[in-house]
């Protein structure tokens, strides 16, 4: 079942294409140890649950995040608000690294950056009261003074279009969609200048989701608040992000404002998930997109493929897919992709466009020539916002903005 039209316009684009960071991702990381079983426990293994992910999210803006379940979605998250603490990588909030802050020197960007749950179930406390859960964070931040506390909990109860005299129930006596705005309420408390959300509406009725995102589109435009929007529904994505970035096994594999990524998606796997996607206007004039359907399993981040992480599910893998890994490149004004023969559907080169990268690779030159292509290809892939440089696939050369 598909999510219903949603009856608010979408979010514009930040004016002139650009926006100022509020979050900046730099080789972001996130491993877990695996342990051998018995009575002494040796780490076997990693899960590279997240590998070496950067974006930007900017100010009062929205970077819808997508991809399969086990993408590293939801621990790119927990990562950004400080649940789970980075391996490696940077996060600068304003500037400031939180990667490398103690939990006592977080204790301050707690109120900056706050996270919504995707289980409205389970993030509750079920002995606690509506008041004591929205209230908690105001007393512990001491926000307001503690005679204030009951006003200010009825305030974003109201907010949050809740009834504030419920403030004395419990959550087993709300819906999911209620408890969902619950824990959008707990979230606002502190009056947070980043979002995390983390498929607030994917464990509601498919009647609900329209009314959630429509609150968070409202709370966006009324506090200014910035949002990781993290989903693996793309209509809902669409319309809620003005940019939209596509994880593959713990990396971007691509990157666009939204007209780009859905009109001109360049990675095979994004086309391969576009293609699934149900479009009611194009069933409506007689037309249908044909599905591209991905053959074999997602293989086990514990050990992810060699190069490209998507090459063994890929029709246009080649040898250089399995060698190399393709840098995210920026290949227009707001457009970056990971991949080796880039390019739109029924339109993917011959040729790699990385391989000036590659000297080494059979048939290649190391001329001066390919050098200077290949010191192009590394300037449009150092930047994790959007620089004033892309690389034209067309030509192979740089272009300025």
């Amino acid at each position: 079942m598909t999510t219903p039209p949603i009856d608010r316009p979408a979010l514009p684009l930040p004016e002139n294409g650009t926006g100022e960071p509020l979050l900046e991702v730099r080789n972001l990381t996130k491993w877990f140890p695996v342990n051998s079983s018995g009575v002494i426990r040796r780490t076997i293994g990693q899960v590279q649950a997240v590998d070496g992910v950067s974006f930007t999210v900017p100010k009062g803006g929205a970077l819808g995040l997508v991809g399969e379940s086990g993408c590293g979605k939801s621990t790119t998250g927990r990562v950004i608000t400080r649940l789970y603490d980075p391996t490696a990588g940077e996060m600068f909030f304003e500037g400031q690294d939180m990667a490398k802050l103690s939990k006592k020197q977080m204790l301050p960007l707690r109120r900056e950056v706050q996270m919504i749950f995707q289980d409205p179930y389970s993030s509750l406390n079920p002995r606690h009261t509506v008041g004591t859960i929205v209230g908690v964070p105001l007393r512990v931040h001491k926000v307001v003074p503690d005679n204030k506390v009951l006003s200010r909990v009825q305030e974003l109860l109201e907010v949050v279009g809740l009834n504030p005299e419920h403030y004395n129930r419990y959550p087993n006596e709300f819906s999911g969609g209620q408890r969902q705005r619950i824990g959008i309420a707990r979230a606002l408390a502190l009056q947070p200048k980043l979002l995390v959300a983390d498929e607030p509406v994917s464990a509601l009725d498919v009647s609900i989701q329209a009314q959630v995102v429509n609150l968070l589109q409202d709370v966006q435009r009324e506090f200014g608040i910035a949002f990781l929007f993290i989903a693996h529904d793309l209509s809902i994505v669409r319309h809620f992000c003005p940019e939209v970035a596509v994880m593959y096994l713990g990396k971007i594999v691509e990157i666009a404002d939204r007209e780009s990524l859905y009109h001109r998606a360049m990675h095979p796997y994004t086309q391969a998930l576009l293609s699934a996607v149900p479009d009611v206007k194009q069933a409506a004039i007689g037309g249908r997109r044909e599905r591209i359907r991905l053959t074999g399993d997602v293989p086990s981040p514990v050990d992810p493929p060699s190069g490209c992480r998507f090459r063994t599910r890929c029709q246009l893998a080649q040898e250089i897919c399995a060698r190399h890994e393709p840098p995210l490149m920026q290949i227009g004004p707001r457009q970056k992709v990971a991949c080796h023969f880039a390019g739109e559907i029924g339109h993917h080169p011959a040729q790699p466009v990385t391989a000036p990268l590659y000297p080494e690779e059979p048939g290649a030159s190391a001329s001066a020539q390919t050098q200077e292509s290949a010191d192009r290809i590394r300037e449009v892939s150092s930047d994790p916002g959007w620089g004033p440089r892309w690389l034209d696939l067309g030509s192979g050369s740089v272009v300025e903005r």
